[in-house]
């Protein structure tokens, strides 16, 4: 049977158009924090990549994110898929954000008196949100997170990581899945969901040839096991640690479908899970010590061949 032709000219999409633009009504955009992060698109329609290294802090961005486009946006309701973490170690994180008292303290529940003014704010501020975030129960598949999605009337999906969350049906291999895994988010997508979805990287050769997570070398063929999530993405951006600045890191920005891609780049303080926009007098610090200066140095004179001889695997960028 020959194929019915399917399309449509201009001249039929023109008009609707045409009133768009000359409204001046910009998309709708759930705004995630001020400053640098203020020009990170998250919203209806859209798909967002964040990738990363283990340890980067993949997950502690995307539910700052997450949690602060709840504060931002009064309407929103977020639904989050996590497979490693339990809603419980996700909220302590988030308390410690706020709080500003180390997660090691809340993990452990060793409080003190000066803790209490600083706990109560947090718990506070976020209490009213609770209402409007949602976390995801076994089974960590697609359907249920469709299923959940539809009961919560959720308009912001989380998915925390894309690799470990199989969609419906067989695909033979583990980048078959995660294909259809994005075919479907993108659908979703298109539903006028936002969906936020967190992936692991692979290692890759730095410059000198050492297989490591060098921030120099993640691009977007770094994403594991699958190029339909280049492709499925409107922005992609990878976590990458900075290189002269421990507690720096670079949120990449390697594909701008709308905009034009621009790195950001956060203050990462691991102690209370937080990230925070570098101002203008930050943008270019310092190496974060002699001792990890000189570290470096000796590490950039090293011969790649010493490190496969001793099973080295590439110096850990700052």
């Amino acid at each position: 049977m020959k194929p019915k032709a399917n399309f449509q000219t201009a001249a039929d999409v023109f008009d609707t158009w045409r009133e768009d633009v000359l409204t001046g009504s910009p998309p709708v955009l759930y705004p995630i924090g001020e400053g640098e992060l203020a020009r990170i698109e998250i919203g209806p329609g859209l798909v967002t990549l964040i990738g990363g290294a283990p340890g980067a802090g993949k997950t502690a961005f995307t539910m700052q994110a997450a949690v602060d486009a709840l504060r931002l946006t009064p309407s929103l309701r977020v639904l989050v898929c996590n497979i490693e973490m339990p809603p419980a170690v996700l909220l302590d994180r988030q308390l410690s954000r706020l709080s500003g008292v180390d997660v090691t303290t809340i993990r452990y529940r060793r409080f003190a008196a000066d803790h209490a003014d600083r706990l109560d704010q947090a718990l506070n501020t976020r209490e009213p949100l609770a209402e409007r975030l949602a976390f995801v129960r076994p089974p960590f598949n697609l359907a249920n997170v469709a299923a959940a999605a539809d009961a919560f009337q959720a308009n912001m999906l989380l998915l925390d990581y894309i690799q470990r969350i199989p969609p419906p049906g067989e695909h033979g291999d583990r980048r078959g899945s995660v294909d259809a895994t994005m075919n479907y988010l993108r659908q979703f997508a298109d539903e006028g969901v936002a969906v936020v979805v967190v992936a692991a990287v692979a290692r890759t050769k730095d410059k000198r040839g050492r297989s490591s997570y060098s921030g120099d070398g993640l691009n977007l063929a770094s994403f594991r096991e699958s190029s339909e999530l280049e492709f499925g993405a409107d922005d992609a951006f990878i976590l990458a640690p900075h290189l002269k600045a421990h507690d720096v890191v670079v949120l990449r920005h390697l594909k701008a479908r709308h905009t034009e891609p621009k790195d950001v780049r956060l203050r990462f303080e691991r102690t209370l899970q937080r990230f925070e926009p570098l101002g203008d007098a930050d943008q270019d610090r310092p190496a974060s010590g002699k001792l990890q200066s000189a570290l470096r140095s000796l590490w950039d004179r090293t011969d790649p061949a010493d490190d496969e001889a001793d099973g080295s695997q590439g110096w850990p960028e700052f």
